[in-house]
């Protein structure tokens, strides 16, 4: 029988990936506020959306998972450090070149209980760090087209299951169960589900999208300027006054104002879409001006967005930050994985 650790990220100001109680719409805290709230549809982090109160689910998986003979054991990590402790426990015996590197055949089966993606992102950076090996020590046995090797495959529990608000989060985009008897049957039962993974060169990680741009208080865009690239296509030389630039993985970042910005977007291809929204004008038959939004899109293995206004806010799997140099991402396919029926 397996060992399970049911991983929740702590309240305290140093939780990873902001905890629940720290400044997450989960529980009451004061939501995150997405750059460009109420003009774009940019995923999950809405104030108006609450999670149950997490020890209800995370205890209710524990039972269950007791329940069918598993070894549980709960751990709350407060920071980094803590979670790379957890992480330890998945790995490999050591290898001949002296590299970390996961268990394939690992009885142990990690649980994250998620109130945010940027919870669920937080762990797989973790993940990442642990396990990429320097690109001078590059194994053979790493694919060609990977910086890491297969990352293991990590349960995901929703602290709220009925996601009762509008915005859908990572888990139920890619139909993984939120009922906690569901998800342990999952980790108990379920097959591990390769997906890909976004790198950038800023040393962190993207599981679902990234929406760059921000809005006035009427929830209005506010242009901005910068050049995107995917691979050889040029969506934006940097003249365009950009209303808002959506990087892809999977679905979740795919509206502005209702207008469809990423259409083709599977954490499965081993591509990114990349979408723009560019403000066109125009006049009618009668000379009067009009203003009409153009989507241009592009798919391909890598995103290079430059800024030319001295800072672009953005949304990160429900994390803010803010854009003041050149940016890449790119796919790494395959790279991590959920339990999945």
């Amino acid at each position: 029988m397996y060992d399970v650790v049911l991983l929740t990220l702590g309240s305290g100001r140093d939780a990873p990936g902001g905890g629940c109680g720290s400044g997450d719409a989960c529980c009451g805290g004061a939501a995150e506020k997405a750059p460009g709230q109420g003009a774009a549809e940019t995923g999950p982090g809405r104030a108006e959306e609450r999670c149950a109160t997490p020890r209800v689910p995370v205890l209710t998986c524990a039972d269950t998972l007791t329940a069918r003979g598993a070894r549980v054991e709960l751990v709350t990590a407060h920071s980094d450090a803590e979670i790379d402790e957890v992480l330890a426990r998945l790995d490999a015996p050591p290898r001949p070149d002296g590299l970390t590197w996961p268990d394939p055949d690992s009885k142990t089966r990690l649980v994250v209980a998620t109130a945010s993606d940027g919870q669920l992102r937080a762990v797989v950076r973790r993940l990442v760090r642990r396990y990429a090996p320097p690109p001078s020590r590059r194994p053979a046995d790493l694919p060609a087209n990977r910086t890491v090797p297969d990352l293991p495959p990590v349960g995901v529990l929703p602290l709220d299951p009925a996601r009762t608000g509008g915005q859908r989060d990572l888990a139920a985009q890619l139909g993984l169960p939120r009922d906690p008897a569901a998800v342990a049957a999952a980790i108990l039962d379920g097959t591990p589900r390769r997906l890909d993974l976004l790198r950038n060169d800023g040393g962190s990680v993207t599981l679902d999208g990234a929406l760059l741009g921000a809005a006035d208080d009427a929830g209005r865009p506010l242009p901005w300027r910068g050049r995107v690239e995917v691979d050889d296509a040029v969506l934006s030389a940097g003249d365009d006054p950009l209303l808002a630039c959506a990087i892809g993985n999977s679905s979740g970042y795919a509206q502005l104002d209702g207008l469809p910005l990423l259409t083709a977007a599977d954490p499965t291809d081993g591509l990114v879409e990349v979408a723009v929204a560019v403000p066109v004008v125009t006049r009618s038959a009668l000379g009067r001006k009009r203003v009409r939004i153009e989507v241009r899109r592009a798919r391909g293995r890598a995103v290079a967005v430059v800024p030319r206004d001295e800072r672009v806010p953005y949304l990160d799997d429900g994390v803010e930050g803010e854009l003041s140099r050149k940016r890449s991402w790119w796919t790494e396919p395959g790279a991590w994985a959920v339990w999945a029926v």
